[in-house]
C-alpha cells in the first residue's frame, strides 16, 4: 500500500469528477440538505488559511451528512464587485473585470484542488451580467413596493476611497477597506428601508439556530427601545422639536436640552456669539464615528447654541446646546438631558456648570447619590409628586397626550440601510432621471442595465459612471424624451444578500428563481462563515428574505436556519494575517509535503473551530504519522485475510467493541456540533485500541477485526476523504465510501462487563481495580479489600467505613 500523498488527492478528485459524486440530484430533493459557505472575493491571492478554515472542515461536517443519508447541496461562487478590484486597477491600470476573472480562474482551480463536494454547475459569479440582472430586478420590487427611497442624508464619507460608506462599514471612525479617517457629508442617496422589519428582525432572532452572541449583536444593532416622544418648543419661534425617551417619569428633570450637530435646526436657532463656535464644533463633529460618539467612556463635549426651548410641563427657559453624543440618525436627533438621573447627562452638566434637579428618589427612602439612574418615587415635580416612576410614566405621558405635546413611541437604533455607492466596480442602480417624468425605474423587460467597460474609473468624489456619456446618457422609459441614467453603483453587500436564492436556480434566464423550486430547497440548513458578519451581511440576508417574502417571491421567512462561525487563524506572532505584517501563512508548502488531508485534519484538531488562535504547524507531523498509522493497521488487516481465525467475542473483542462504538457515538454526536478536535481525538483513540487488539491477541477475531477498521474508515472519511477513498480501494471494497452509510452504534456494546473504578484510603488514590459493571456494595468492597495494595495500605489500622460511589470509586476511611 502506497503512503498517502498529494498524488493521491487528484487521484481521487479525478475520479469523483467523472464519476460525478457529488452532483446534487434534484430527484431526492426531499433528502436535501442545503450547505453553505459563505463565498469568497477572488482576491487574486493563493488560498489563504482562513479560506481553508472556513471551507474544509464545514466540508467534512457535509461529508457527514452525506454518509447519514442526506442529498448534499453544497454549491460555490464569487462575491465579485467591489472596491479591492477597482483600487487594483487604479494602482496597476488593470481592468477590474479583467483582473477579477482571472482571479476567479485560479481560486476555482484551488478549491478544486482542496477536494471539497462543491457542486460547481451551480456557480454564480455576482459580476457577470446574468446576475445582476437579477439584483437590479430585486431593486426595482423593493422600489415598487416603497421599500426603496431616495433622500438627502448625512453619511459617512471616505477621503480616500471617495463613496460613501454604511455605519456598518466604519469602524473606530476609520474606513474599514482604507483605514482613512471618515468624515460627514450630505449627499442624495439611495436606501432600503430596513427598519420597517426592526420588529420582526429582532422577534424572529429566538427561534434561529445561531450563536449567542450573533444574536446579541443584532439585537443590540436593532436597538428597539419602548418610550415616549415629546415636543418641546424654541423660545420667541414657531420653531418645535420632538425627543424620544424612555425615562418619561424624570420629565420634570430637565434642566437643557442638546442636538445633534447636524440638525438642521440648528442653523434655524443659533445666535450672535455662538455661531463660529457652533460652526467649528460642528466641523469637529463630522470626522467623528457613530460607535465614538455613542462611547459612554469617552469625555462630553458639545457648545451652547444662544437659544432656549420651553419645558413642556413646567415652562421654564432650558438652555439648547449641541454635542457629538446625539445623533441626528437616531431617535429625533434631540435629547432632553436629565443630568440628576442620567450618568451621560450628569458628566455634560458637571463639565459645562449646568443646572442638576433631582426628581427622582429611592422608592425605600435611602439617601441615594446622583446621579441616580434607577426608578423610585417623583419629587420636585408638582402634580406627580409621589407616584412611583411606572405610575407617573403613563400620566405624565397622558397629560402630554391631552395637550398635544407628547405620546407613546417605540423607537429603533436600526437606521436605513444605505446603498448608493461613488464607484465604478458595481451592480448599476436601474433608475433614470428625467426633467418632465422625475425619478423613473428601467422597466424590468430592458434589464440588465450593463456596467460598461471602457470607463475612466479615478477616484475624484464623483461616480466615475458620470463621466461615460454612453453609459449616462438615455431616454426616458415614459415620455422617450433625453434622460440621465443614475450614476451611482450598489453597495456590494446588496449583491450577497440573495446569493443563497440564486444558487439552486442558477441557469434560468426567465426569473430570479422558481418561486415553486426556491421554496422546497431554502432555508440553508447550515450556513458558515466569519462572526464579523453579524451586523452586516447577516441582518442585510434577513431583511431581503423577509420582504421577498411579503412580496410573493418565497414562503419562508428565515435564510439560514442554523448559523455557525469559523474562529480566526492568526498568525504565528498572534497578530491577525496581514501582507504588512509578513505573518500570513499559505497552506501550499502543507499540502504539497502532506497531501490536502493532513492539512484539513490538522486545522480541526489543532483548533477549536469556533475560537481560531495562533497558528503553529508544531503538531502536523503527528497528524501525519496518525494517517500513516491507519494504513499500517489497514496493511496488518490484509496479512490476516485468509488465516485460521477465532469467531468468539472473548474480553479482548468485547473491550475493543466498546471502543468502537464509544468512537461512532462520540464522533457523531460531537461532528454534528462542529466540535472537530475532540471527534479526531476520539478517533486516535479507536486506532489505539485497534493497534492493541493486534499486538496483544494472538488467536484473533480477524473478521470482527476487519469490521471494526472499515467503522474506523467510514468516520474518519468525512475528515480525510482523498486518504480513506485510497484505503478503502486497497482493502478491496465497493466505490465509493461516501456511498456506504455512517456506522449506528449499539447502545449495548457501551455496558462494558467490567469496569475499572479507583482505589482510595482516606480521600487519596491508592490503587485501581477491575470490579463487575453490575456488582452491589458489598462485591466491590470485597474485591477493593483483596488488592494488594490496599490490604498492606490498611493493615493493622481501624476502617471506620467504606463508602462506594458506583461506576467510579471506592473511599475506605481508616484511623
Amino acid at each position: 500500500m502506497s503512503m498517502y500523498n498529494v498524488e493521491v488527492d487528484r487521484k481521487w478528485q479525478k475520479k469523483w469528477e467523472e464519476t460525478k459524486l457529488y452532483k446534487f440530484n434534484p430527484d431526492r430533493v426531499d433528502k436535501k440538505l442545503y450547505c453553505l459557505e459563505m463565498f469568497s472575493y477572488p482576491s487574486g491571492a493563493n488560498l489563504h488559511v482562513g479560506h481553508w478554515y472556513n471551507f474544509g472542515p464545514t466540508d467534512s461536517w457535509a461529508r457527514f451528512k452525506r454518509l447519514q443519508g442526506y442529498e448534499i447541496f453544497q454549491p460555490m461562487g464569487f462575491d465579485a464587485f467591489g472596491l479591492p478590484a477597482e483600487n487594483y486597477a487604479i494602482k496597476t491600470g488593470i481592468h477590474p473585470h479583467d483582473s477579477t476573472m482571472k482571479n476567479i480562474q485560479t481560486m476555482e482551480k484551488q478549491l478544486k484542488e482542496m477536494g471539497a463536494m462543491f457542486d460547481w454547475d451551480y456557480e454564480v459569479v455576482t459580476c457577470l451580467p446574468e446576475y445582476y440582472k437579477w439584483t437590479q430586478w430585486i431593486f426595482l420590487q423593493l422600489y415598487h413596493a416603497g421599500l426603496a427611497y431616495r433622500k438627502e442624508a448625512p453619511v459617512n464619507w471616505c477621503p480616500s476611497c471617495q463613496t460613501v460608506l454604511a455605519n456598518e462599514q466604519v469602524i473606530d471612525s476609520h474606513c474599514e477597506r482604507c483605514d482613512s479617517e471618515v468624515t460627514k457629508k450630505n449627499l442624495t442617496q439611495w436606501f432600503f428601508k430596513i427598519t420597517a422589519y426592526a420588529e420582526e428582525l429582532l422577534q424572529k432572532l429566538e427561534e434561529l439556530d445561531w450563536p449567542d452572541k450573533t444574536k446579541k449583536i443584532q439585537k443590540n444593532w436593532i436597538g428597539k427601545s419602548e418610550g415616549a416622544e415629546i415636543e418641546f418648543k424654541v423660545e420667541n419661534s414657531d420653531i418645535a422639536f420632538k425627543v424620544f425617551t424612555t425615562r418619561a417619569d424624570t420629565l420634570c428633570g430637565v434642566t437643557y436640552v442638546v442636538l445633534a450637530p447636524e440638525s438642521p435646526i440648528v442653523d434655524k436657532i443659533v445666535s450672535g456669539d455662538c455661531c463660529n463656535s457652533v460652526e467649528e464644533y460642528r466641523e469637529w463633529a463630522k470626522k467623528q464615528s457613530e460607535i465614538d460618539r455613542l462611547s459612554t467612556t469617552r469625555e462630553k463635549t458639545g457648545v451652547f447654541t444662544g437659544a432656549y426651548s420651553i419645558h413642556p410641563i413646567t415652562g421654564e427657559r432650558l438652555p439648547i446646546w449641541i454635542a457629538d453624543y446625539v445623533l441626528a440618525t437616531y431617535g429625533t436627533g434631540c435629547v432632553m438631558a436629565v443630568p440628576a438621573h442620567d450618568e451621560r447627562d450628569y458628566e455634560f452638566a458637571q463639565k459645562f456648570d449646568l443646572h442638576i434637579k433631582r426628581v427622582i428618589e429611592s422608592a425605600d427612602g435611602s439617601d441615594a447619590p446622583l446621579p441616580y439612574v434607577e426608578y423610585g418615587v417623583l419629587v420636585n415635580s408638582g402634580e406627580f409628586d409621589g407616584m412611583t416612576s411606572a405610575d407617573a410614566r403613563m400620566k405624565i405621558v397622558d397629560k402630554l397626550a391631552r395637550e398635544n405635546k407628547g405620546e407613546i413611541k417605540i423607537n429603533y437604533r436600526l437606521r436605513d440601510w444605505l446603498v448608493s455607492r461613488q464607484r465604478y466596480w458595481g451592480s448599476p442602480i436601474p433608475v433614470v432621471y428625467c426633467e418632465h417624468c422625475g425619478t423613473v425605474p428601467v422597466p424590468e423587460k430592458d434589464l440588465p442595465v450593463l456596467l460598461p467597460y471602457d470607463v475612466e474609473f479615478t477616484p475624484d468624489g464623483e461616480s466615475p459612471l458620470k463621466k461615460c456619456e454612453e453609459f449616462i446618457n438615455t431616454t426616458c422609459p415614459k415620455c422617450g424624451g433625453p434622460a440621465k441614467r443614475d450614476a451611482d453603483t450598489l453597495d456590494t453587500f446588496v449583491c450577497s444578500s440573495w446569493y443563497y436564492l440564486r444558487y439552486p436556480d442558477n441557469k434560468n434566464a426567465d426569473e430570479a428563481w422558481n418561486k415553486e423550486w426556491i421554496d422546497k430547497m431554502l432555508p440553508v440548513d447550515k450556513y458558515v462563515g466569519g462572526a464579523e458578519h453579524a451586523a452586516m451581511h447577516l441582518l442585510y440576508a434577513r431583511f431581503f428574505t423577509k420582504a421577498l417574502r411579503d412580496l410573493g417571491y418565497l414562503k419562508f421567512d428565515e435564510p439560514f436556519t442554523s448559523l455557525r462561525h469559523q474562529g480566526v487563524i492568526l498568525g504565528p506572532d498572534g497578530n491577525k494575517m496581514s501582507k504588512s505584517k509578513g505573518n500570513v501563512i499559505s497552506p501550499d508548502s502543507y499540502i504539497n509535503e502532506y497531501g490536502s488531508d493532513v492539512f484539513r485534519l490538522y486545522l480541526m484538531f489543532g483548533f477549536a473551530y469556533e475560537e481560531g488562535g495562533p497558528w503553529s504547524d508544531g503538531a502536523i507531523k503527528a497528524i501525519a504519522r496518525f494517517l500513516s498509522r491507519v494504513e499500517r493497521i489497514a496493511e496488518r488487516v490484509l496479512e490476516l485475510r485468509g488465516t485460521n481465525s477465532s469467531t468468539e467475542m472473548a474480553a479482548a473483542e468485547k473491550e475493543l467493541n466498546y471502543e468502537r462504538h464509544r468512537a461512532i457515538k462520540e464522533v457523531e454526536a460531537d461532528t454534528e456540533e462542529f466540535h472537530f478536535n475532540t471527534s479526531i481525538a476520539r478517533m486516535m483513540e479507536f486506532l489505539n485500541a485497534l493497534y492493541k487488539y493486534d499486538q496483544e491477541v494472538e488467536n484473533k477475531n480477524v473478521e470482527f477485526f476487519e469490521a471494526a477498521l472499515a467503522d474506523l474508515l467510514r468516520i474518519l472519511a468525512p475528515f480525510a476523504p482523498h486518504f480513506s477513498e485510497e484505503v478503502w480501494e486497497q482493502l478491496g471494497y465497493e466505490y465509493s465510501i461516501f456511498n456506504q452509510a455512517w456506522p449506528k452504534w449499539d447502545p449495548k456494546a457501551l455496558i462494558k462487563d467490567e469496569i475499572e473504578i479507583a482505589v482510595q484510603i482516606n480521600g487519596k488514590v491508592k490503587s485501581r481495580v477491575m470490579v463487575p459493571s453490575s456488582g452491589d456494595q458489598k462485591e466491590i468492597e470485597a474485591i477493593a479489600m483483596a488488592d494488594e495494595e490496599v490490604k498492606e495500605a490498611v493493615l493493622g489500622k481501624q476502617i471506620v467505613k467504606v463508602i462506594v460511589v458506583k461506576g467510579r470509586l471506592i473511599n475506605i476511611v481508616v484511623k
